[in-house]
């Protein structure tokens, strides 16, 4: 299938999975540590404290276990990376991809492992701190330095992962495109008569099959389900008639996926029908809306006048749209009071929605990178209402 990519942008083939895609290297690594160290200090802090998570993965390429050992990466600008780990995970630390450009320094166990970390801090500062940090690691080191502050990284960097490179790009172009490719097969399965959790099921296997390595969610929410935005998936049976709302998405390659559409089993009504017209129209609203030096807001803005100006403003119950990248959930926002440009390679969902309850619900998302003069979905399926059966 070859849709059109977006406004002011060439055409994007999804058919054929994509080819494989360059690794990151030593450097490239190197360069996000030296960026975000710049950036703190730009932003007064003294130093970044990364802990094991999404961030650590982005600057270093090191996955280690979640645990209660200490494991805080040191990032303070002019200075070489140091990364404090337990000795018994130095090997994998050493062997990450990012690895070669970290000054490890290792503690054993049976030490105390904020001997090793306070000397990296000094006995004064103010220091971003991940968001995922250990409440236990957070307060070890504010037991152990007194006269430190910290600052979660989300509110003192929040556009740190914000930005795209083209590697990155090659990545999230290719999560978009398995997601999509899942939606192709899960619209020829049976839904009448399964329960929801059984199509989320498959949504799930699907999304492995092409090329996922992690699964974040697979929201199948049929008929009044469907009013609930964040429905889990339960035993509940789809019926004839009903609406179902489909949302997923996870993690291929590093980089996330994240699409809704919503079908219809069997025919619609014309109510059915024009409520998903509203949805689609408000959606490219929203998209036609994203260009560089547009804010945030005026994503949401433009795709919430469609459905107020049709009188159905109380329910549309949540923001338009999220970033996503090594998460399937992160800044920038698109919401009302966010005046944050928009910058070319920020990537992040529009996801209007329509919520009836006690009825049906209907939201259709696409995840869209900002380019030079406009914006490019990474989600090029249909976005008319589906008949499955």
């Amino acid at each position: 299938m070859t849709g059109t990519s977006g406004h002011g942008s060439a055409p994007l083939t999804a058919d054929a999975p994509p080819g494989p895609l360059t690794p990151f290297t030593v450097d490239d690594y190197r360069a996000r540590m030296r960026r975000a160290a710049r950036a703190a200090a730009e932003a007064g802090l003294d130093g970044l404290l990364v802990a094991p998570g999404p961030d650590l993965v982005w600057l270093t390429g090191y996955r280690p276990p979640e645990t209660e050992r200490l494991t805080l990466l040191v990032l303070r600008d002019g200075e070489d990376p140091v990364l404090v780990v337990p000795a018994l995970e130095a090997p994998d630390a050493e062997e990450a991809p990012g690895g070669p450009a970290l000054d490890l320094r290792d503690w054993a166990d049976g030490t105390d492992p904020y001997d090793t970390a306070v000397p990296l801090l000094g006995r004064r500062g103010r220091f971003g701190v991940s968001d995922n940090t250990w409440a236990l690691h957070l307060l070890g080191l504010q037991g152990r330095l007194p006269g430190t502050a910290y600052v979660g990284l989300s509110e003192a960097l929040p556009m740190l992962r914000a930005v795209k490179d083209a590697a990155e790009l090659e990545r999230m172009a290719a999560a978009g495109a398995a997601a999509d490719r899942a939606y192709d097969e899960i619209r020829r399965v049976r839904f009448a008569g399964r329960r929801e959790t059984e199509v989320a099921a498959d949504l799930a296997d699907l999304l492995r099959r092409f090329g996922h390595s992690q699964v974040d969610f697979t929201i199948v929410a049929s008929g009044p389900n469907g009013a609930n935005p964040h429905h889990e998936a339960d035993d509940r049976v789809i019926a004839d008639g009903d609406m179902v709302v489909l949302d997923f998405g996870g993690l291929k390659d590093g980089y996330g996926s994240d699409t809704s559409r919503t079908v219809h089993v069997g025919e619609p009504d014309a109510g059915e029908r024009e409520v998903h017209d509203l949805v689609r129209a408000a959606q490219e609203a929203g998209f036609r809306a994203v260009r560089p030096g547009a804010a945030c807001q005026d994503v949401d803005r433009a795709a919430r006048a469609v459905i107020t100006d049709a009188g159905y403003g109380d329910r549309f119950v949540h923001r338009t749209g999220h970033g996503i990248g090594v998460t399937t959930h992160e800044p920038p926002y698109m919401v009302e009071g966010e005046e944050r440009p928009l910058v070319p390679g920020m990537c992040f969902s529009v996801e209007p929605g329509v919520y009836l309850p006690g009825r049906f619900g209907v939201r259709i998302e696409d995840i869209v990178t900002v380019t030079e003069d406009g914006g490019r979905r990474l989600n090029l399926t249909p976005r008319d209402i589906a008949i499955v059966h």
